[in-house]
C-alpha cells in the first residue's frame, strides 16, 4: 500500500497515512495534526492537507493510538483497519510457499485473510467519496481460515503440497534471523506476528461491502490469480 507522501501527489489536499508514521506522535507533536509544521514533515510542497485516511491494523496497541491521534485531529478522516493480508504469501512468504513449507507462529488461530486489491479500493472511494469521511471500516476476507486451511488453498491452486508448521515466536525469529534479518528486526517482527495471529481477529468485518458494496474477495480466488502469475513456481527459487 502507498504511503501518504506518494499518494499526496496523485491527490494533492489528500493523504493516506500508515500506524507507524502517527504512531511516533506523542503528547507534544500529534496536536500538530492538520497543522502547516506536519503537512511540511509529510509533503514538502505546501498543501492544505484536507483528508486523511489512516491503513490501520486490527487489535494492534500502535495502531489503535494512530487511531485515535486522527479522530482528533480535526481533518476529514476515513480509517481502514485491516486484517492479515493474502498478498503476504507471495511477498513476504513468498520462498517459504515456493518451499512447499509455511512457518509461523500462530498455532491453529483463524484469520479473515483480506486481500490488498480490497484495500485499496476502499482506500481509492474514501480519498474521492465523501461519503466515507468520519467511517471505520474493519476489512476481512468473507470467511476465517487457519493457516493450515490457507496452505490447503495454495496447494489446490499451485498443484502441490504446501504444509503449514506451527512455530513459537523464538523459532520464527531465529529462522529470520538466519535468512539475514537483523536480530532486534527479527525479534520484532516475531513477536509483532505472534500478538497479531493470537486470536484477537478471529471475526470477520463488512467493510469491504459496507464501503464499496460488494462482497470482499475470497482467498481461494486470490490463490488461484496468483498462481496463474508463477509467483510460486520453484524455478523462481534459483532465479
Amino acid at each position: 500500500m502507498a504511503s501518504g507522501l506518494h499518494w499526496g501527489y496523485c491527490f494533492p489536499a489528500l493523504q493516506v497515512l500508515e500506524p507507524p508514521l502517527l504512531a511516533e506522535l506523542d503528547a507534544v507533536t500529534h496536536p500538530l495534526l492538520g497543522s502547516p509544521a506536519l503537512i511540511h514533515v509529510l509533503h514538502p510542497a505546501p498543501l492544505v492537507l484536507q483528508r486523511l485516511v489512516l491503513l490501520s491494523g486490527r487489535g494492534e496497541a500502535g495502531a489503535q493510538r494512530a487511531e485515535r491521534y486522527l479522530q482528533n485531529s480535526g481533518a476529514d478522516w476515513t480509517i481502514v483497519r485491516c486484517a492479515f493480508f493474502n498478498q503476504n504469501f507471495d511477498e513476504n512468504f513468498v520462498d517459504s510457499v515456493r518451499h512447499g513449507v509455511v512457518g509461523m507462529p500462530a498455532g491453529d488461530t483463524a484469520e479473515p485473510f483480506v486481500d490488498a486489491d480490497d484495500i485499496a479500493d476502499v482506500v481509492v472511494a474514501a480519498l474521492t467519496d465523501d461519503r466515507h469521511i468520519g467511517e471505520l471500516y474493519e476489512l476481512t476476507g468473507p470467511r476465517l481460515l487457519t493457516i493450515a486451511e490457507a496452505a490447503k488453498e495454495l496447494s489446490v491452486a499451485i498443484g502441490r503440497e504446501v504444509r503449514y508448521v506451527p512455530l513459537t515466536a523464538e523459532q520464527f525469529g531465529a529462522e529470520l534471523g538466519a535468512h539475514g534479518i537483523p536480530e532486534a528486526d527479527a525479534t520484532h517482527l516475531a513477536e509483532l506476528l505472534s500478538e497479531v495471529l493470537d486470536g484477537r481477529s478471529s471475526h470477520l468485518g463488512d467493510g469491504v461491502q459496507r464501503a464499496l458494496g460488494r462482497p470482499a474477495r475470497d482467498f481461494a480466488d486470490y490463490a488461484r490469480d496468483t498462481a496463474a502469475t508463477g509467483a510460486w513456481n520453484p524455478e523462481a527459487v534459483a532465479a
